[in-house]
């Protein structure tokens, strides 16, 4: 595990003007700290983390002044430059959510001054004029009254101004839209900008209520109310306006609700009002001249289908489903937003619209739960399973469980277990067990093909309601056919999904109804049995799905079960036959049989921290003979599990034993020279993770190693001493290193190359930390003598080209070692070698040259051989200081080749010259020339 390095969070200071530095300085006490000291310092810091703990100590040190401090001009001051540096702050600053909560925290003496100070501030603040500038001030307002007293009653007493400041920002901004028109950037910053300014002017209705319907409201004329007229003008013509985005629009829909609950009388009559504007039967003369005025474009008889979906989801947002309040127009109300919301499903196929339908009938369906707890008996009856809106719901269900969008689908899930307990709060005198609507939705969806990959997630929803036994009395084979169907990949996560819902929800009714000692068998009987046998008989597919997406989900569940399938699998794997299945062989090159099936589920449970290796193997339930019959099995995926078994743990720096390191040293002597590409990549893979375990419980026993106390705690868990198991570690990589140096022999199989190159290299690679920094269990380099030298170079003659690199690439990690057992003979024989392959005729031999140079050119005395044998010298390059040895190296060998090249092309100069002799004239000339041209002169 990779512990990553926490992100620091960057903080932007805040930082004062010289007038406000001035005042500070000039009321502050350099002596003693008081309120103009501390905040001198703080904005003198230029780091806003160091500034968030100086605003900290405002609040302690304001708590030890007395009550006539409120009339210190000081006080005054540093309340103003407080208010200032609030507002100057932006939105997203930790200063400022820190600063609102200590101001929060202010004692009652000083809040009325300081309450002076913040609405001296947001009075500058909305005399902006700029519309550009409109949404700095929009979020000072929203900051204002989200949790910030102090905020909340400077707005209180600016709250025309604010009113005001609303009409003009969103009316500005509009038109600024419009006259920016085919300018998307401009347009979409104005667009979010409108959508903050709605939200602001929601939040002002929502939380300051009293200002809005106090002893002006009842008025008419008064400002407030004409303010609000606009605010729910402006928020319903940007609901009509198709042009903005989504998001506005949405937002808008919430707005005209919201507005119109907060100005309509009488209140009961709301529903119906709403209900009308849905169905387009609105008449001007049964509602308020205002209304009509202000919400004209709404009451008509189609509104766009946009209109009306954001319309139903204001409604199901912003009005009351709980407790009855809204009575029976209320429930009118629910229904026909419901019929809409239905209506609108087949017209709206647009991703971004479809995926906010789906949204809003899954809100639809909670309002309605929350109506039902307090509803009338007649809504309980139009809300049943047998009801028409249920039925179009499970249709809208069964259209849209498969569909593209992932949230749709979510949604859909949503929706349809919400239907399950609206139905079953509607139920009287009868349990889900008995209730027809249940039994009819198991019935069908267990008829529909288990291709269908809504059907999943439904019944898990039924499972939940009406329980696992249930489903099962119907038909005792639905696990099995769920695991059938895991041969499929695209459907495995969707059955393992089911199958974990099934097994827990079966597992829990058993736990409370029965005694563990008599439901464990009949438990293990109908979700484990059948898994054991689909892991020994079915196709690789299907079992490498199971193993990845079911079994774990299994054993998470039930971590005991493990014994069982031991159990059951190992009297198998013995006597090739199960009685409780039809096991009959212990696996072939096609199947994994029981001892795979043993190998896949042990080697699952150690990876996710549900085994102890060592445990099992001390109780007898595993033998160390069955492990190696695993590693040495015909089927390969059976040898993967095996290795996967030993190599793959929970943890890290789990120490390996001894018996771990034999069975892989036994591994090793049969399996290096597998065929299959795949299996060589995985046994390197895991025989890695080996490696890195190793590696870091060798970090641990050190550490355990000098300190004695905690070292006898591990003696007494392990039995064996830091020092000797570390000992153990380096005998083992020791022996790994032997085994794979010996299959590198001349002739060697280009698969046990491959394997055993590529494990050096890793071996190479994890124990390769200087032994300066920390103690080292291991070093690859301790392991090398000039036979394995020169075993290495032999592979640069491989005719595969992946093992060529496998070479090159651990002899780099080891030059200094390599060159150091080379003597000048050898190194003058490897150069010599080199040459002669780069005159050959075979490509293969050329690019064992290019390897063989590539390797020598890092070595200090190449150059003099190059130098004093095959070319002249050259002074300047010993000059040249500035070139590394391989610098040097390469140009002296690159000039040497160039020797031989300037020859071949006066060879071939030649030959083209002697052909041109046989031809007339004139063709002889233009011989000569092109191959003048195309061949330059020595």
């Amino acid at each position: 595990m990779v512990l990553k390095k926490k992100k620091e969070i960057e903080v932007d200071a805040f930082f004062l003007d010289h007038q406000q530095l001035e005042k500070l300085q000039r009321f502050s006490k350099p002596e003693e700290q008081n309120l103009a000291s501390l905040l001198l310092h703080c904005a003198q810091l230029s780091n806003g983390i160091q500034q968030i703990q100086s605003i900290k100590q405002i609040m302690p040190l304001v708590r030890k002044m007395d009550q006539n401090s409120a009339r210190d001009p000081m006080v005054k001051a540093c309340l103003d430059i407080l208010g200032e540096t609030y507002f100057s702050l932006a939105a997203k600053n930790p200063l400022k959510k820190v600063l609102a909560s200590s101001l929060n925290s202010l004692p009652e003496e000083f809040m009325t001054l300081a309450v002076q100070s913040f609405v001296c501030c947001l009075r500058e603040e909305l005399k902006t004029t700029d519309i550009y500038l409109y949404r700095k001030v929009l979020d000072n307002l929203a900051s204002c009254m989200e949790d910030f007293s102090l905020g909340r009653a400077s707005i209180k007493n600016l709250f025309e101004e604010v009113l005001q400041f609303l009409q003009k920002s969103l009316l500005g901004i509009q038109e600024e839209n419009r006259k920016n028109h085919g300018n998307r950037i401009v347009q979409t910053q104005l667009m979010h900008d409108l959508l903050i300014g709605i939200k602001v002017s929601m939040m002002l209705v929502q939380k300051l209520q009293d200002n809005i319907q106090g002893s002006l409201w009842k008025c008419h004329e008064s400002f407030v109310w004409q303010s609000m007229c606009s605010l729910l003008k402006s928020s319903t013509n940007f609901l009509m306006d198709a042009t903005l985005l989504h998001t506005v629009q949405t937002t808008s829909g919430l707005a005209v609700i919201l507005f119109i609950k907060a100005m309509y009388e009488p209140v009961e009559e709301l529903p119906s009002l709403v209900s009308d504007l849905l169905l387009g039967s609105v008449k001007h003369a049964g509602v308020p001249a205002w209304f009509v005025r202000n919400c004209g474009p709404l009451c008509t008889e189609e509104l766009p289908d946009s209109v009306l979906l954001f319309l139903c989801h204001g409604a199901l947002a912003m009005l009351e489903w709980k407790n009855g309040s809204m009575g029976e127009n209320g429930e009118k109300l629910l229904l026909d937003i419901a019929s809409v919301l239905l209506s609108l499903s087949s017209e709206l196929k647009e991703s971004s619209m479809a995926t906010s339908l789906s949204r809003i009938l899954a809100i639809w369906t909670n309002s309605a739960l929350a109506a039902l707890v307090s509803g009338s008996p007649n809504l309980k009856i139009k809300l049943n399973g047998n009801s028409d809106v249920t039925g179009k719901l499970l249709e809208y269900v069964y259209t849209h469980w498969e569909h593209p969008l992932d949230a749709v689908r979510h949604q859909t899930k949503l929706i349809f277990k919400n239907l399950l307990q609206i139905h079953r709060t509607t139920i009287t005198g009868s349990t889900e067990k008995s209730d027809p609507f249940f039994a009819r939705l198991i019935k069908h969806l267990l008829n529909l093909e288990w291709h269908v990959k809504g059907k999943y997630a439904s019944l898990g929803c039924l499972v939940e309601c009406v329980g696992t036994e249930n489903i099962l009395q119907l038909d005792r084979t639905i696990p099995v056919q769920i695991l059938d169907v895991m041969n499929d990949q695209s459907l495995a996560p969707y059955a393992s999904d089911l199958l974990e819902t099934m097994f827990t929800n079966h597992k829990a009714h058993f736990t409370s109804s029965f005694p563990e000692s008599t439901w464990i068998d009949q438990w293990h009987d109908i979700w484990v049995s059948p898994l054991l046998v689909i892991l020994c008989e079915g196709n690789h597919d299907q079992t490498t799905y199971i193993i990845d997406y079911y079994l774990p989900k299994l054993l998470k569940c039930s971590p005991d079960s493990l014994s069982y399938m031991i159990r059951i699998l190992q009297a198998s794997t013995d006597a090739n036959l199960g009685k409780k299945m039809s096991i009959v062989s212990v696996g072939s090159c096609s199947t994994r049989g029981a001892l795979g099936a043993l190998m896949a589920c042990l080697r699952t449970a150690r990876a996710h921290g549900h085994l102890e290796l060592s445990n099992i193997m001390s109780n007898g339930l595993l033998s160390t003979e069955c492990i190696k019959q695993g590693l040495v099995h015909q089927h390969n995926q059976v040898c993967i599990d095996a290795l996967g078994l030993l190599c793959e743990t929970h943890r890290s720096t789990e120490i390996v034993s001894m018996e771990e390191m034999q069975l892989i040293q036994f591994f090793m002597m049969y399996n290096l020279n597998s065929q299959s590409p795949s299996v060589r990549q995985q046994i390197c893979s895991l025989l890695r993770k080996l490696f890195c375990r190793i590696q870091e419980s060798s970090q641990v026993l050190y550490k355990l190693e000098q300190n004695k106390n905690k070292q006898e705690l591990l003696e007494n868990s392990t039995k064996r001493h830091p020092l000797g198991i570390l000992q153990q570690y380096k005998d083992f990589m020791s022996s790994v290193c032997d085994r794979l140096f010996e299959v590198l022999f001349p002739g060697s199989s280009h698969p046990t190359r491959f394997s055993a190159l590529t494990i050096l290299g890793s071996v190479a690679e994890i124990f390769s930390v200087p032994k300066g920094r920390i103690a080292q269990v291991f070093q690859l380099d301790e392991e090398i003598d000039s036979t394995r030298v020169q075993t290495l170079i032999q592979c640069f003659a491989s005719t595969f080209e992946e093992v060529k690199v496998l070479a090159f690439g651990l002899l780099m990690k080891l030059r200094d070692v390599a060159f150091n057992l080379q003597d000048s003979e050898n190194l003058d024989l490897l150069f010599q070698a080199a040459m002669d392959l780069s005159t050959s005729t075979k490509p293969y031999d050329c690019v064992t040259a290019s390897y063989l140079l590539n390797f020598l050119v890092h070595h200090k005395g190449l150059q003099q051989i190059c130098l004093g044998k095959w070319v002249e010298h050259n002074p300047q390059l010993d000059e040249n200081t500035s070139l590394s040895t391989v610098e040097k190296n390469t140009l002296a060998v690159l000039k040497l080749l160039l020797v031989n090249v300037e020859e071949e092309i006066f060879q071939a100069k030649k030959s083209l010259l002697q052909a041109a002799a046989s031809f007339p004239m004139y063709g002889r000339v233009h011989c000569i020339t092109g191959a003048l041209q195309q061949l330059p002169f020595k």
